[in-house]
């Protein structure tokens, strides 16, 4: 499975991003799918995942209310809408691929493919 993220770039404070994710090579509908970030100097933290459906999503407590993730089956892309953004959400974005669904979608371990990334900077 590729994944190509795309989206990113520099917004001021309080601004919006809408990230998205194209996946290819495998049968996407068939996948969970999170969304990660990596700020300078931190590890790679969860921020969200949605089910194979759409029908069920998970947030981080940081960006629950903020953020919204969904996907397109159909065109093979999940996205990630960032409303309300704050400097402390700058950090490269990364799309996964979960193959395992065991529920651990907070879990880098939980994700076998990962996307390239896509640098997100919010100034204040």
């Amino acid at each position: 499975v590729q994944l190509q993220a795309s989206g990113g770039g520099l917004v001021q404070a309080g601004g919006s991003l809408r990230l998205s994710c194209a996946a290819s090579g495998g049968t996407f509908s068939r996948y969970g799918m999170g969304w990660f970030r990596q700020a300078p100097g931190k590890e790679r933290e969860f921020v969200a995942a949605i089910s194979r459906s759409g029908g069920s999503t998970y947030y981080a407590d940081s960006v629950k209310g903020r953020f919204t993730i969904a996907r397109d089956n159909a065109k093979n892309t999940v996205y990630l809408q960032m409303n309300s953004l704050k400097p402390d959400d700058t950090a490269v974005y990364y799309c996964a691929v979960d193959t395992y669904y065991s529920g651990s979608y907070s879990s880098t371990y939980e994700y076998d493919y990962w996307g390239q990334g896509t640098l997100v900077t919010v100034s204040s």
